[in-house]
């Protein structure tokens, strides 16, 4: 099978073709197998930005299976690998005329850990919600042969009851367990180490790099995931943002939580505890450290709110926030966490109440390299509604990434249908339209293998089947009634096209004040992000087919609405990132000495590659139809606007509501 050529399966006479009526419609599917089939043969690294609709699953999936070689497929979510390896492989396994020998391989959370379940069940903890939803886990467990809470679909989404029994790197124990043979996590470990093709998420396989990070190893031992011999990352462009989640380190109110429950558990395991009036000296202990976390987290918030950290944004955590009252605040946390270690440690029977002493002593470790973070790294807090954290992030991930990823692996492949921006030229030169990723992800002149780049284009005819609407009549957005008439601009176009529209917001404060404003311009009532679980939102929108959502980020990509039931996306802003969130003002920083302009080094092709993520929501097959409006001017006025739209996929452009109308009836005609 070696020697069958990936594009001759895909092309116009293969067996897919043969297939899939949609062939046709994916005439970029060869061009890019045969990129990703040339990488996976000749050691490349290979940058490929694919339009929508190419069908790059396929065009990724049938060269990797095709080529020898153990390949790790990463995407950016649990959904899109269940999709793969439920939906995409089995097409791919019948038209090969062979079964692949594949692992699904998800992060420790996703999977049932027998310990942790039949400890809480003889606690006496389980209280509440968690006591409700018992009877369900035990019925599903006594069945399952994965583990894998993706197949308890009746357990509520954010049930509390999944993190008191769920696997992680924290609480595994390894052999030692009495439940080790029939562990769900070995089990997927083995079958990982058996198959020739890995679908792990992003998550997985930065966590997984990050360990082998800290340990020193160049090599394969050590990580989540067994040797590999080449990876191939979807929706890359989110590539930074993962990565700097793994390669820093943080600390919060709700690990250390978790960390006591399982402290306490344990406890009570080993008779130290009493588990109706949690009596002894462990309970006593854990009492200590739950009111000392208590307070020094109160402290964090506090320096966090002096320093305008907004709800749910990361604010600067530097050497004036360790003011008396949050350096005595952390000194008493530290202290009883190093006892609550000692007492662990000294009635170490049994391996829960060893691993209790060692993630004890882990917080402490993890709080002294935030208190004084790396030079590389800038520290943060960050305060939701449910938690306060702090942290220290990498400023700069390239020299990590070619150390740990692009010089180790024999090939790796980024794809996404947003990696490219439109090229500038500079010093007379013109740069690569990867340019910007590039600098990003330390793919430049000294990283040891060749790079290659590739952009295969969306078959949809954005043309005949999109409008570009961008008013010059609304003030910029920081002008104070630029809310007010974006409210009405949006509600205007609601009425245009009868609903079936997502508005989606740079930030929280632009959703609500957004949303609270629309409600009252037109008769329908309006979903909003956090009025219930993402996939219920989606669903009740998908039915209602003139339905008006409005939302953030978490909806401008990995969002598919096929068909009519989205034919208006309306963005409020450019999505610049946040300038004063502490990692994008290090970065900018690190460019500025660097003698680059953070501006358009840095902040305008980021918001390119976010601005067509967003556009990208509305044409999802070759039938829709619809209108992407961004009430930004700036994006028509502004001197970096014009890189911002030629980003874009070629929609017809029109900056005037009138013309916008009689275009949208014409399209709706044809």
């Amino acid at each position: 099978m070696a020697r069958v050529r990936a594009a001759d399966l895909l092309g116009p006479n293969g067996p897919f073709a043969r297939a899939m009526d949609a062939y046709e419609d994916r005439p970029g599917q060869v061009q890019m197998a045969q990129a990703v089939e040339d990488a996976l043969a000749n050691g490349r690294v290979l940058l490929c930005e694919a339009g929508t609709g190419t069908g790059k699953t396929l065009a990724y999936l049938i060269p990797a299976l095709l080529s020898g070689l153990k390949v790790v497929v990463s995407t950016a979510t649990k959904t899109l690998q269940d999709q793969i390896f439920t939906k995409d492989l089995p097409l791919v396994a019948e038209h090969l005329g062979f079964e692949p020998e594949v692992a699904l391989v998800k992060g420790l959370g996703n999977y049932l850990c027998k310990r942790r379940f039949n400890e809480l069940r003889g606690s006496g903890l389980a209280a509440g919600s968690m006591f409700r939803s018992l009877p369900l886990v035990e019925a599903w467990a006594a069945e399952t042969e994965t583990g894998d809470m993706a197949e308890l679909a009746s357990l509520p989404e954010g049930d509390p009851l999944w993190r008191e029994i769920c696997s992680s790197s924290e609480t595994r124990i390894g052999s030692n367990c009495a439940y080790h043979g029939e562990c769900f996590v070995t089990k997927m470990r083995k079958e990982a180490e058996e198959a020739r093709l890995l679908i792990v998420n992003h998550h997985l396989f930065f966590a997984d790099l990050a360990l082998r990070a800290a340990s020193g190893d160049r090599g394969f031992a050590g990580g989540a995931l067994p040797p590999y011999d080449a990876v191939i990352l979807d929706e890359a462009h989110q590539i930074e943002d993962v990565a700097t989640q793994f390669f820093g380190v943080s600390l919060s109110k709700a690990r250390v939580e978790s960390m006591l429950r399982d402290a306490e558990r344990a406890f009570m395991a080993a008779g130290l505890g009493d588990p109706v009036f949690h009596g002894g000296e462990g309970f006593a202990l854990t009492a200590i450290v739950r009111e000392a976390s208590t307070l020094f987290f109160e402290a964090i918030a506090a320096v966090a709110r002096a320093a305008g950290g907004d709800m749910g944004g990361r604010a600067l955590l530097g050497s004036d926030a360790w003011t008396e009252d949050v350096a005595a605040s952390w000194g008493r946390f530290d202290e009883t966490l190093e006892a609550l270690a000692g007492y662990a440690k000294a009635n170490a029977r049994d391996e829960p109440m060893r691993l209790v002493a060692a993630r004890a002593a882990a917080l402490r470790t993890s709080a002294s390299k935030i208190l004084d973070p790396a030079a590389d790294q800038v520290a943060w807090s960050e305060i939701t509604s449910r938690n306060v954290s702090l942290g220290a992030s990498p400023i700069d991930l390239g020299s990590t990434l070619r150390q740990f990823l692009f010089d180790r692996a024999y090939s790796v492949v980024l794809t996404s249908a947003t990696l490219a921006t439109a090229p500038r030229i500079v010093r007379a030169e013109t740069e690569s339209s990867f340019s910007f990723v590039r600098s990003r992800l330390g793919l430049n002149e000294a990283i040891q293998s060749p790079v290659h780049e590739a952009i295969v284009s969306s078959p949809f005819d954005y043309q005949k089947s999109a409008l570009f609407y961008v008013p010059r009549d609304l003030p910029e957005p920081n002008d104070p009634d630029f809310v007010d008439l974006a409210a009405e601009r949006a509600a205007e176009l609601v009425h245009l096209t009868s609903g079936g529209a997502f508005i989606l917001c740079t930030s929280v404060r632009s959703m609500r004040a957004l949303a609270r404003r629309v409600s009252t311009l037109i008769k329908k009532p309006i979903l909003m992000q956090g009025d219930g679980p993402k996939g219920a939102l989606l669903s009740k929108f998908r039915s209602q087919n003139d339905g008006v959502l409005v939302a953030t980020m978490s909806f401008w990509e990995g969002v598919d609405v096929p068909g009519d039931a989205l034919r208006l996306v309306v963005i409020d802003k450019v999505p610049f990132a946040v300038p004063s969130d502490p990692v994008v003002a290090a970065r900018a920083k690190s460019l500025e000495h660097a003698g680059k302009n953070p501006f358009v080094d840095y902040f305008v092709p980021q918001a390119a590659i976010t601005l067509k993520q967003g556009f990208g929501r509305l044409i999802r097959s070759q039938k829709d139809q619809g209108i992407v409006a961004l009430l930004d001017r700036r994006a028509r006025t502004k001197s970096y606007g014009r890189s911002l739209l030629e980003s874009l996929p070629p929609a017809r452009r029109i900056d005037a509501l009138d013309d916008l109308r009689d275009a949208w009836l014409a399209l709706r005609r044809s």
